[in-house]
């Protein structure tokens, strides 16, 4: 085995320590995360590892700023314990069936690793405008009607937490063409990122917000749009 393979299990028992510990995760759900990083790793290799990490990272930064400020719109019992395993996949799920798909046909890497970064652009954008955005939003609108609505329903959006939320898919692209290089798809992940981010929002204001739908299948969902845009914008252009 060569040196660099053995910084792996480092990093993820690294990772799920700090999520434990720091309460950011449940137990299950630390491991749920690891087990999520070795199937995005044998697919992508240390680039898709640091995409996750980077979403990790920047979700548990932004979920922790100003945290007082939000404390109305926080769930308690999440503060308390950490994530559960079913929001680790909601948020990590499609990017490791991306990873799974690249295992059974390699011949379609090309297609999916993009969907992989697609998925935790998404991601990503969407937690950083949702924390960040009821800490720096000026004016709120639910995406829907336009109208002016409360910061932190489902469903409503902030200039300043869209903005937000586009500089962190263009974060985990560029950490995606560092790891496998720099073309026109750096922008078709960006795209579909906020693409992403912005389903999430139509899907919290149309269902989520009527109990149709739980939080954990709109961030699901969103993800999956997100996969889904970037393998479409790769395939017509």
């Amino acid at each position: 085995m060569s040196y660099h393979m053995l910084f792996l299990p480092l990093i993820i028992i690294a990772g799920m320590a700090y999520s434990i510990l720091a309460k950011k995760l449940t137990i299950l759900a630390a491991f749920t995360g690891g087990i999520l990083a070795c199937l995005i790793f044998v697919a992508s290799g240390y680039a898709g590892v640091a995409m996750m990490t980077t979403f990790f990272i920047l979700g548990s930064v932004s979920t922790s700023w100003q945290r007082r400020k939000k404390q109305a719109f926080a769930d308690s019992q999440e503060n308390r314990i950490g994530r559960s395993a079913s929001q680790v996949f909601a948020n990590a799920g499609v990017a490791a069936i991306a990873g799974l798909l690249i295992i059974l046909f390699p011949q379609l890497a090309n297609l999916l690793l993009p969907a992989m970064a697609a998925a935790f652009a998404s991601a990503t954008a969407d937690t950083l405008s949702s924390e960040l955005g009821m800490v720096y939003g000026k004016r709120f609108l639910n995406i829907i009607t336009f109208k002016a609505d409360h910061c932190g329903m489902d469903g409503v959006v902030s200039l300043e937490g869209t903005l937000i939320g586009i500089a962190g898919s263009c974060i985990i692209a560029l950490v995606y063409a560092i790891g496998f290089g720099w073309d026109i798809g750096l922008v078709f992940i960006v795209i579909a990122g906020t693409v992403g981010n912005l389903t999430d929002s139509i899907l919290g204001a149309l269902l989520e917000r009527k109990g149709l739908l739980g939080n954990n299948t709109v961030n699901f969902l969103n993800i999956l749009a997100a996969a889904l845009a970037v393998m479409l914008l790769n395939s017509l252009f």
